[in-house]
């Protein structure tokens, strides 16, 4: 009998002692995991002052749980504003998401007394980003304001003022997904730190092909939105207003994109402008005004693009094609303004139709054709709202291209966008 409850009582042990040490080599595994993962996920170099996420998802609760600083990034106040006093750089393959369900607005905090090469705090993406439904803004706490100096530039002036360093969303030539900003508010970001300096311009795409920008209010930016060498990006449905230089920048190589719906005003340069090697753009359904010197402009080697069904109002100059090829452009309305459409010379195969004008000064500026342009474009059905009288245009039947006759027309409304 004391032989059985000694073999019962030792095999007792053993049962326990094996629940035991699986309970532990269980803990052990759940420790390695969390402290495997969590440090590699989000992490916070002091000395570059930038929080880095490598998470397959995560949001700005996410980073603020793992660093728990409120020097870093918190939460000021129960409506949900956050201030983040450091850059983040969504890495390769993770994504971040921004939006309602953990605040209504960020603050990204302006650096005191930074050299005005050196970097601001900034959003930098290689992985994807979405934004949706909040806004986000630079924000001086010396001030208590928004950062308001983002600098200026003419460059046919061979003028440039240095601006203060001010937090920028940057999305990079390797991001892995894409960067898409819709229902929010982007303010007072980016600023003038030397021509070709780098991605501070306040919206910069380099990358992110496929992005989508829609339903947003985007105002005093630096560049209301600037790209380079990236495809297949939607502008769609936003208000793109006050921002100190360019309203819409898609440059160097941009191609495949739509800019539609769009209502740009009151830039500090012209409203819309594609420059250099850009294709295959779509501009359509906008209404530009009060922009400095230009509402559109097709600009060095803009070809295969189209601008239709577009109302440009009370600018120095409507549309310009400028050394740019194989465009078509039509359906516009051009109002109130210097010059209807300007084509210079250096331009050639560009096909111009359709095009309504109303309340230009000098008639025949509706069509300013530059000396030889008319020979190698084609202009025809395009018509002038202000007197009854109607005038032929420069072109004629030769070198194959149509008549164009400009017919004037009493003038039916005031109202601009009527």
């Amino acid at each position: 009998m004391l032989k059985l409850r000694t073999r019962a009582s030792s095999s007792i042990e053993k049962s326990a002692l094996l629940v035991l040490a699986s309970l532990i080599i269980a803990s052990v595994f759940t420790v390695n995991v969390v402290m495997s993962e969590s440090p590699s996920c989000i992490t916070y170099d002091p000395s570059a002052v930038v929080i880095t996420v490598k998470c397959k998802t995560a949001n700005l609760r996410d980073i603020n749980s793992q660093l728990n600083d409120p020097n870093i990034l918190h939460q000021e106040s129960l409506d949900g504003i956050w201030q983040l006093n450091a850059g983040i750089l969504v890495d390769k393959d993770a994504i971040l998401y921004i939006n309602s369900s953990d605040l209504s607005w960020l603050k990204i905090l302006t650096k005191q007394g930074v050299e005005k090469y050196n970097k601001t705090n900034y959003i930098e993406v290689h992985g994807s980003l979405k934004i949706d439904s909040v806004k986000i803004s630079s924000w001086d706490r010396s001030e208590n304001d928004y950062s308001k100096n983002p600098g200026s530039r003419d460059l046919s002036e061979n003028y440039v003022k240095i601006g203060t360093p001010r937090p920028y969303l940057s999305v990079e030539s390797d991001a892995t997904g894409t960067t898409d900003i819709t229902n929010s508010e982007l303010a007072y970001l980016g600023y003038e730190g030397g021509v070709g300096i780098g991605a501070d311009d306040g919206l910069t795409y380099f990358g992110g092909e496929g992005s989508v920008i829609k339903n947003n209010n985007i105002h005093h930016l630096y560049f209301g939105f600037y790209s380079n060498g990236v495809g297949n990006i939607t502008i769609e449905n936003n208000a793109i207003h006050h921002n100190a230089h360019y309203g819409l920048d898609p440059h160097t190589g941009t191609h495949d994109m739509v800019i539609r719906n769009n209502v740009v005003h009151d830039n500090g340069g012209i409203g819309i402008i594609c420059s250099l090697n850009c294709y295959n753009i779509m501009i359509e359904n906008n209404k530009t005004y009060n922009n400095t010197k230009m509402g559109i402009m097709f600009s060095r080697n803009m070809y295969d693009s189209v601008a239709r069904n577009n109302i440009v109002a009370r600018e120095e100059k409507g549309i310009v094609i400028s050394e740019s090829h194989n465009n078509q452009i039509y359906n516009n309305h051009v109002l109130d303004s210097g010059r209807g459409i300007d084509l210079d010379k250096e331009s050639y195969s560009n096909v111009i139709y359709n095009n309504t004008f109303r309340n230009i000064p000098v008639p025949s500026d509706a069509l300013y054709i530059e000396d030889g342009a008319a020979e190698n474009n084609i202009l025809h059905f395009t018509k002038v709202s202000q007197s009854f009288q109607q005038i032929r245009s420069v072109n004629g039947e030769q070198n194959n291209t149509r008549s164009t006759f400009v017919t004037q027309i009493p003038q039916e409304s005031s109202d601009p966008f009527s």
